[in-house]
């Protein structure tokens, strides 16, 4: 049986932490920090039992931070080059080696993630990592990378700015300006580098501002952006950055993960993914990689690079955004979709992660319940992958002002915080409030829907908004079938009850090869039973609450 990936994404950091000191830009000691070992095999239990086939466990390699390790012979990051006190996941300081803040004992985190591994999949399912290829940390040193293998930047000659020898670019002769850059704290070093590398964010002098990611270096995969003429690629010989990254991804691939979500795939040339992704899929087949990628015009280069799944963040998540909020209507979705017809089975559609706004943040919906259609719409409208945030479960509004990241409506990713709406729903469930349970439920539902309802998983798809021009400004509704069975779902994006009159054509009845008559249909969300009369060309009434779905399941 194909299995829908639908997936868990974990900031492992904040997951598991207990602490409720909560203090505002508040260190290690403060305000704590999760563990891998929080995520034990009951947690992980009620995590399947929503109908999770993959956990994403975001920031498990080590990144830059502000916390001392220096007693485990971790090498100290400049405290002005970290963004807030935990550091950003995506400022990678040794891709060889487990964060110590995960860890309960830091000498033995490589373990103990091992053990995470082998509990997750214990639990029936599969581990995702970061792969973040783009750059790295700018105090990057790895102290547990293999002893034949030479260290990034290690053997570059700083004297060229670009060479596809380098694994940096270089602004030559000159030092990295960092006026423009947050200063330190009183007493604290003045980070200094010369020469100055390029910023992560394609910033190629050697002056970045505060809102580059200015933490960063970029990483040279043979594309030299300053040319004379222009950007020009040299990919033969091959980089010596390619071979590097992808000694890493075999690395990780032994250790038992089961996917790498890669970031900001698009920054980094389809040509070296293309080489990449061959050489690891030979030595473990089993192994899929997940882009994020904005330009929806560059999805189906990335897809033939060897790119299983690709976010669809530009795509069906500003639509559904904008469909949430009312700036645009339903049908709207129909001309989504569409546009990325030939490549729906490698979309991961979402409504939540940890770049984006919560949805229940005033930033965004206020009210987690608004997206609940617009849940169904994402796991259910194609045999597409979903991915849900921990704590979108409960309506986690994110809407606290942990330090660097500051009042956003994100959960931070920069600071020492907990989540408490994931405290009250995975370690002390007698907490949690009436809504949040409510809304778990109705995500339990569709999620594990969308693998055990086989005309959800896999079955043909059948839009019905051409025909139902009435319903194009709050609902959606389609069909979806599976040998005779037959789903009609009806998607409500408006806050009052509605009484849908929904018109089935006659061509979907030829295309999805369906019967007239009269049918006992059930809603599977709600398990009640009714009859209706299934017509060609004929109205087929539908009751759908406010910010409801409904799943209407038949036989033809």
């Amino acid at each position: 049986m194909r299995q829908r990936p639908v997936i868990y994404q974990i900031f492992t950091r904040l997951f598991g932490n207990t602490n409720s000191a909560r203090k505002v830009n508040g260190t290690l000691q403060e305000n704590g920090c999760g563990k891998m070992r929080d995520i034990d095999t009951d947690t992980l239990k009620r995590i399947r039992e929503m109908g999770i086939t993959h956990i994403w466990y975001t920031g498990v390699i080590r990144h830059a931070t502000a916390t001392d390790y220096s007693a485990y012979g971790i090498p100290c990051q400049t405290p002005m080059v970290v963004k807030g006190k935990a550091g950003s996941p995506y400022a990678i300081t040794d891709y060889y080696d487990i964060d110590p803040d995960l860890a309960v004992e830091v000498d033995q985190r490589m373990e103990e993630f091992l053990s995470l591994v082998k509990r997750t999949h214990e639990a029936g399912m599969k581990v995702i990592i970061d792969f973040v290829p783009n750059h790295v940390a700018r105090e990057y040193h790895s102290i547990r990378k293999p002893e034949t293998t030479k260290d990034l930047g290690e053997t570059d000659d700083t004297f060229f700015h670009f060479s596809t020898k380098n694994n940096f670019y270089y602004c030559w002769g000159q030092p990295l300006d960092v006026s423009q850059l947050p200063q330190p704290e009183e007493g604290g070093a003045v980070y200094e580098e010369n020469p100055a590398k390029a910023t992560g964010n394609d910033h190629f002098d050697n002056h970045p501002g505060r809102n580059d990611w200015y933490e960063t270096v970029k990483l040279n995969y043979g594309i030299d952006y300053c040319d004379a003429g222009g950007k020009s690629e040299h990919f033969d010989p091959i980089p010596d950055t390619w071979s590097k990254m992808t000694d890493i991804l075999l690395f990780w691939a032994s250790k038992g993960v089961d996917a790498f979500r890669c970031d900001m795939a698009e920054m980094v040339p389809a040509a070296f993914w293309t080489w990449a992704t061959d050489k690891v899929k030979f030595a473990y087949p089993h192994i899929q990689f997940i882009g994020e990628v904005y330009d929806p015009a560059q999805y189906r280069a990335y897809i033939a690079a060897g790119f299983d799944l690709l976010y669809d963040k530009v795509g069906m998540y500003d639509c559904l955004r904008d469909v949430i909020c009312q700036r645009r209507p339903t049908s709207a979705i129909t001309w989504q979709w569409q546009s990325n017809d030939d490549i729906l089975g490698h979309t991961l559609y979402f409504l939540e992660n940890h770049d984006e706004q919560r949805i229940a943040s005033d930033f965004f919906a206020s009210d987690a319940r608004k997206a609940v259609p617009a849940l169904a719409v994402c796991a259910w409208l194609h045999p597409n992958a979903v991915m849900v945030y921990a704590g979108q479960e409960f309506g986690e509004r994110g809407m606290d002002e942990e330090g660097y990241s500051g009042k956003d409506g994100r959960t931070t990713i920069f600071d020492y915080w907990s989540v408490d709406t994931l405290l009250r729903g995975y370690y002390d469930r007698r907490r949690l409030k009436k809504e949040e349970r409510a809304l778990h439920g109705i995500y339990c539902k569709i999620l594990r829907l969308a693998n055990e309802e086989p005309a959800l998983r896999e079955g043909t798809f059948y839009d019905l908004m051409y025909m139902n021009p009435q319903l194009s400004d709050r609902q959606f509704v389609f069909l979806r079938k599976a040998g005779k069975k037959v789903v009609l779902i009806v998607a409500n994006f408006d806050e009052k009850e509605v009484d849908c009159e929904v018109v089935i054509p006659r061509h979907a009845f030829e295309f999805l090869q369906m019967t007239e008559g009269k049918r006992i249909v059930t809603d599977l969300l709600s398990d009640s039973k009714s009859t209706m009369m299934i017509k060609a060309d004929g109205c087929h009434g539908v009751k759908v609450p406010g910010y409801g779905v409904v799943a209407l399941s038949f036989t033809v």
